[in-house]
């Protein structure tokens, strides 16, 4: 060692006294250190508490906002969806205090409009805000319309929580649906938390009555003599009480149809020919409504399934857990070998994400311990600083538990030990050193020197810390997606470095003077021993180079800024969950039937993988119609074995690559597309379109929107990286429409209401009342029989009264014809729209955009009124960039002003300002050799990259300063000195910062692909960043800061 070290080696071991507030307060601890070890176990209790009440998910939910409206309206086509009840809900809910967003869609007897609120309105206000505005809609809505306006679920992206199979052998489908509709779905919508349970698939029950024509014919009765008849005589009453020996008796009149027999006795016409009962004019039934869905699973034909959706806010963990309860005590008490099968359950999902968490967390602080026994050299040293993360992490979870954010895969995953217990390690690392040097005699002199230890690192570990700290406050100031992503985060580590900041002050001082003794081992291990000559060479050659080692360094960054372009830009990687969505699309004209004969086909293909644990195939929408879908659309739910029984591959994308090319071998011209559960429900309620890339044509005419949509789907196919295009099929829905004649009317006495209510009645069937069963209740319908139209446009045969009480068909007062008609409509802001939707393989979705847009602009002409927007994934990564834009250079000021309030001059802040060039240099080289794109995961590590670089540089700069200013040494001198003084606590503070990262950026379990960014820009930078503060830092320090030390001097 030099002379320096020598000097500063023999100085007294009495500390003067302390001159700032953060030294008396560190002093004073230490004077109460019991009192303040008995307050740290209070705290440690406190936050076991959290821990075992903290709310567990997979994923941050990152929904916005929203209310949706949805109408069933019963027989109408989209057109006239869209006419009687879009519009009027459209007009009634724009206007809205806090509305950010109006969207709707139209499809046949459905109408979906969302309202979408600023983030941090209350979701219960913003429900009464649309329903009070719905009274104005309803007004405006015809009386003719069976219009049943409802708001959805208060659900999120994530609120799909759990769904299951209904079997039961020798049960028919409307057997089981009728055993879910009124068994299940009332039992498990008692549980806490769960918000709706949806039903799919099999047979709705209903009575029918099927009208025979002919039977009409002779007896002359019109259907809606029968309408009437049925809604007169299915009622009771009460008449009030008697008084009877002072008992009061109740007076009551019953007269509810119950069955089948008591329908079919309803009279409708009588005269003196005799009596005409419901019987008497066709057939009563227990039959089916006209289905909106249907599921089927394995290969095995349809199934019955439903689906629990979450409440907004609740904890998915318990959720699924109380639903899973509610569902074993209800086993027993259904009818016999009735079961209920689960195939998607959150929980798994929400199991392996967490395990790889506290894998990562759990192998992270492994890795940190050991390289503090390492590199310390001292085993008591080492678990005093070790110390630092449990109760860190304890702390962050109180926090999680008290601001209600769930704990998951970034909210705790983004925690590095290494970067907690920095502050912990530089502290316990001058205290041991100092007790070496200063070898006291009995415990006074013990308690004086680590007084003196402390107070001397205080300062550059407060600020040091506060500085990590305060470059993740930006994130805070996210907006979207990217900050309901990433606040969770950056608080939960604010809250960590908090917490660690305050044990490294005034918790580890306090346990090193009661564990450390008096005369503590501390000598260098013989990884330093090996280093220290080296590094004693390099520092002594760039000491005498200052200016050769800036060009280095310079050099070096100025070659990574050239990486950049061939980096590539994307929002946030994709989450693979375990389990996958494949959608096929089919024409509009598809019917339900023909989705079940390819679904079940496409099914048993994919039961040949035997990575692949079960499939259900869910066609259409169920009644409540959460996602509005047709049955032309086809949502696979591919259920995936645990990975390591995975055969096919290695990775879930090489999985859904095979499923691919053997689909398209055995169901040639199928259209698929790959998603996953919760990334395909969040894409679509963020931004209405489930793929990573959304282009929205906005106009009026519906062909002329088909016409472009296809245009553009031709150019953006073509560029590279873009997969499973898709255009929104909005015409080519094949109608048989009546168009009344009015003068027909007139000339036959026929009214256009007792037409409509023919038609209304040709198969849907008009509802006329309700039997109740006790708890179930079903609906009684009117309907002609299913043989009176052997085809579609045989409605012109059903008969319609004329004003004497004969029928006439239909054909003769409406012109009868097939047309092809809108098969959905779409708005966005009350203006029209087609999406055309994509998802991006192989390449960063910011180049291909680009290239996209591109492509558009060369090969599409878009007439006038016409626009384009493009959104999806895209959109939130150019939101997330516009921002970063923004809080990325001001968590650099933010990093500066903090380095000149801690030395109170411009050079020493300019000297450590200069860590976070070479820091962003091994950042983008790391990024570049791995193959990763920059993504706003990759700027958050970025960010908390900058906050660790100048770590070292602080605590460095402020030991060359005091022995500069103590001893009175040449700037030269000074560095040398503090130099090789720091090499110990800066290579440990490096190391444990980075390889507390190293499980998450080589994890490949579930969940790990979001990490690993992050985790491989801190690596990367802190690499290049202690280099540059052990020998460039130095070497700078007599250039930079040199003539004002000398005055000082």
């Amino acid at each position: 060692m030099t002379r320096a070290l020598d000097r500063e080696n023999a100085r007294l071991t009495q500390p003067p006294a302390p001159s700032g507030l953060l030294e008396r307060l560190v002093i004073g601890a230490l004077k109460f250190r019991v009192l303040v070890l008995a307050a740290t176990l209070l705290a440690v209790l406190g936050g076991v508490y959290a821990f075992l009440n903290l709310r567990v998910d997979a994923v941050p939910d990152i929904s916005n906002i929203q209310v949706t409206v949805t109408t069933n309206a019963r027989g109408l086509a989209p057109q006239e969806t869209e006419q009687y009840i879009t519009y009027p809900i459209e007009l009634a809910l724009q206007g809205m205090p806090h509305l950010t967003r109006l969207r709707s869609i139209s499809k046949y007897a459905l109408s979906q409009v969302t309202a979408v609120f600023e983030d941090g309105t209350d979701i219960y206000w913003a429900r009464q805000q649309v329903s009070e505005r719905l009274k104005t809609a309803e007004s405006a809505i015809p009386k003719s319309i069976d219009a049943q306006i409802a708001l959805g679920p208060i659900a999120t992206g994530l609120g799909e929580v759990y769904q299951f199979e209904v079997r039961g052998s020798g049960y028919s489908l409307m057997q089981l649906r009728d055993i879910l509709d009124w068994q299940i779905i009332p039992a498990l919508k008692s549980v806490p938390g769960v918000d709706e349970v949806e039903a799919m698939g099999g047979a709705a029950k209903e009575y029918q009555v099927w009208l025979e024509p002919e039977k009409l014919h002779g007896y002359h009765i019109m259907p809606t003599e029968v309408m009437r008849a049925l809604e007169n005589n299915n009622a009771n009453a009460g008449g009030g009480y008697a008084v009877d020996n002072n008992n009061q008796v109740l007076l009551r009149g019953e007269a509810l149809l119950r069955n089948v027999g008591d329908i079919g006795n309803v009279m409708v016409h009588r005269d003196a020919k005799g009596v005409v009962r419901v019987r008497d004019l066709g057939r009563v039934v227990e039959g089916k409504k006209l289905s909106q869905s249907i599921v089927t699973q394995n290969g095995e034909g349809e199934t019955v399934i439903g689906i629990v959706l979450m409440r907004k806010g609740e904890n998915s963990e318990q959720v699924v857990r109380r639903v899973q309860a509610k569902l074993d005590a209800l086993a027993p008490t259904l009818p016999p070998n009735v079961r209920v099968v689960t195939f998607y359950n959150r929980g798994t999902l929400i199991d392996r994400t967490i395990d790889t968490v506290w894998h990562n967390l759990a192998v992270g602080a492994l890795l940190v311990v050991v390289v503090l026994f390492v590199v310390l050299g001292n085993l008591r040293g080492g678990l005093i600083a070790a110390l630092a993360i449990p109760i860190a992490l304890l702390g962050a979870i109180a926090f999680l538990v008290i601001t209600n954010t769930s704990g998951n895969l970034l909210s705790l995953g983004a925690i590095d030990f290494g970067i907690l217990i920095d502050g912990s390690v530089v502290m316990v690392e001058n205290i041991l050193r100092r007790l070496s040097e200063a070898k006291p005699r009995d415990a006074a002199e013990q308690l004086a020197v680590v007084e003196r230890a402390s107070a001397e690192v205080a300062r550059p570990i407060f600020f040091a810390v506060l500085i990590i700290t305060v470059v993740y406050v930006p994130i805070l100031f996210l907006t979207g997606v990217a900050g309901k992503t990433f606040q969770p985060m950056a608080l939960t580590v604010v809250f960590g470095l908090l917490a660690a900041l305050v044990i490294a002050l005034f918790v580890t001082p306090a346990l090193a003077s009661l564990l450390l003794g008096e005369h503590p081992k501390e000598e260098e291990t013989f990884l330093l021993r090996a280093l220290r000559p080296i590094y004693t060479r390099a520092l002594d050659w760039c000491l005498g180079r200052p200016w050769p080692t800036a060009l280095v360094a310079v050099g070096l960054f100025a070659a990574s800024l050239t990486l950049i372009p061939g980096l590539g830009t994307e929002f946030i990687p994709t989450l693979k969950e375990g389990s996958i969505v494949l959608t096929v699309d089919r024409p509009v004209s598809g019917s339900l039937s023909a989705a079940a004969a390819q679904t079940t086909l496409m099914e048993k293909v994919v039961r040949t993988f035997p990575d692949v644990e079960t499939v259900v195939a869910r066609s259409g929408h169920p009644e409540q119609a959460f996602d509005p879908m047709g049955p032309e659309e086809t949502d696979f739910f591919i259920i995936l074995k645990p990975q390591e029984q995975w055969t096919t591959a290695r990775t879930q994308q090489e999985i859904e690559e095979a499923i691919a090319k053997k689909l398209d071998q055995e169901v040639p011209g199928a259209a698929i597309a790959f998603g996953q559960p919760i990334e395909q429900r969040m894409n679509e309620l963020v931004s209405g379109a489930k793929g990573d890339v959304a282009i929205r044509i906005f106009g009026p005419d519906l062909d002329i929107l088909r016409k472009l949509g296809l245009q553009i789907a031709g150019a953006v196919g073509r560029v590279a990286g873009a997969s499973d295009v898709k255009v929104e099929q909005v015409a080519g829905l094949p109608v048989v429409s009546a168009q009344i004649k009015q003068a027909a009317l007139s000339a036959y006495g026929v009214t256009a209401q007792d037409a409509l209510d023919t038609i209304s009645a040709a198969v849907d069937g008009k509802i006329v009342g309700t039997i109740f069963q006790g708890k179930p209740r079903y609906d009684l319908t009117v309907r002609f029989a299913p043989d009176a139209l052997s085809r579609p446009e045989d409605l012109g045969t059903l008969p319609v009264a004329m004003s004497e009480g004969d029928l006439v068909p239909l054909s003769q007062v409406a012109n009868i014809r097939r047309v092809e008609s809108a098969a959905e409509i779409a708005h966005l802001e009350g203006d029209r729209n087609l999406t055309v939707q994509l998802n991006v393989n192989g390449r960063d979705l910011g180049g291909f955009v680009a290239a996209a847009q591109q492509a558009v602009r060369d090969k599409v002409a878009l007439p006038a009124g016409y626009r384009l927007e493009w959104g999806g994934q895209f959109e939130n990564l150019q939101e997330a960039e516009s921002r970063l834009f923004i809080l990325v250079p001001l968590s650099l000021a933010l990093i500066f002003i903090l380095l000149y309030a801690s030395f109170g001059s411009l050079q020493p802040g300019i000297l450590i300002f200069l860590n976070i060039p070479l820091a962003l240099t091994g950042g983008l080289l790391a990024l570049a050799l791995r193959g990763m794109s920059l993504s706003v995961t990759a700027g958050v590590g970025f960010i908390a990259l900058f906050g660790v670089a100048v770590l070292n540089g602080v605590v460095l700069v402020s030991t060359i300063r005091r022995i500069e200013a103590e001893q009175h040494l040449e700037p030269l001198e000074a560095a040398r000195a503090g130099a090789e003084l720091r090499l110990r606590p800066v290579l440990m503070t490096a190391l444990v910062a980075s390889l507390g990262f190293i499980p998450m950026a080589v994890a490949t379990s579930v969940g790990a692909e979001v990490q690993r960014p992050l985790a491989t820009v801190v690596i990367g930078g802190l690499i290049t960043a202690t280099l540059l503060t052990l020998l460039v830092l130095p070497s700078l320090y007599p250039v930079i800061c040199g003539r004002r030390s000398s005055k000082r001097a």
